[in-house]
């Protein structure tokens, strides 16, 4: 059928622009998941939710649709962390994997789920890659202290086909915001959310909320799901649609910067290890974030039981 009749109601610009039900905004992503929708519809949408922005029930929808066609990870019966890496890095370096693999070893059971978006950043998978990780599919079950790094094409390729678009039109569209949003388990997980500007993190919220999700949001570094190493940042759970602050930002100025890396992969692998092994200290505000994942995990386990 295509989705002109949606790009003519989303597509009147930010004033005259109506917003789609969650089941117009389902059957559209869903066509293009499928990619029953040619390149130039596929640009129209994408161009249209940039200046109109995405409502909650909207992002609700487009997850009902994501979540339906998802090569889903299995679970364990227990929450597994969830951290999307998506932004990468430019001008610190990427702590994501750092953070996955301190939890694995602190028993935590760990996806991390991600795709190059932009040619010139850093990404999960060629740090992962340097420490010697390889891709995994969603068809291996993450143990308790495990961590894998699945690419998002093994788990969509309708996805990692719209997070492409930003490549020709150069603008982020709401498959970016899903990413952040989505459950590629098959069971309990809790999802690390990060946002870069304010504004994200109210809509984020909110369709978490919506949702019924249980998620942990954060400004994290450069939008990627790990606190930044230089200044603990407001970090916040969602659980049964409510907001709970569990770590307040670092206020004031800075006493002291932590020694980082260069972003290369080498170099961030390298620093990786030093934390691991115990001769670098872990950043602060990466052990206050772990340790608050973990918490959450936990509470999750004591409320199933």
């Amino acid at each position: 059928m295509g989705i002109s009749q949606y790009i003519k109601e989303i597509g009147r610009g930010k004033d005259g622009a109506r917003a789609l039900t969650r089941a117009q905004a389902a059957d559209l992503m869903g066509q293009v998941l499928d990619g029953a929708v040619s390149d130039l519809e596929l640009g129209g949408f994408c161009l249209a939710m940039r200046i109109k922005g995405e409502t909650p029930e909207e992002m609700a929808g487009f997850l009902d649709a994501t979540h339906a066609r998802l090569r889903r990870v299995p679970g364990n019966g227990r929450p597994i962390v969830v951290l999307p890496s998506y932004n990468g890095a430019r001008k610190l370096p990427l702590l994501t994997p750092l953070l996955a693999l301190l939890l694995a070893r602190r028993g935590a059971a760990v996806l991390v789920h991600g795709t190059a978006t932009e040619d010139r950043r850093v990404t999960a998978e060629a740090v992962f890659a340097a420490l010697g990780v390889a891709p995994g599919a969603p068809a291996q079950a993450i143990a308790p202290g495990g961590c894998a790094f699945v690419p998002t094409e093994a788990l969509l390729p309708g996805l990692k086909r719209l997070l492409d678009v930003r490549r020709s039109v150069g603008l982020r569209n709401p498959g970016h915001s899903l990413v952040k949003l989505m459950n590629p388990v098959d069971g309990p997980a809790l999802i690390v959310g990060s946002h870069t500007h304010p504004e994200y993190a109210v809509s984020m919220a909110a369709t978490f909320a919506l949702t019924g999700a249980h998620a942990l949001l954060l400004r994290g570094t450069e939008g990627e799901p790990v606190a930044d190493a230089r200044r603990q940042p407001r970090i916040e759970a969602l659980r049964d649609g409510q907001r709970i602050e569990r770590i307040a930002a670092q206020d004031g100025p800075l006493a002291q910067l932590p020694e980082l890396p260069a972003i290369e992969p080498a170099a961030t692998a390298a620093y990786t290890r030093a934390v691991l092994d115990g001769q670098a200290p872990l950043p602060a505000p990466i052990a206050r974030q772990a340790d608050c994942i973990l918490a959450e995990i936990h509470a999750d386990e004591h409320t199933t039981a």
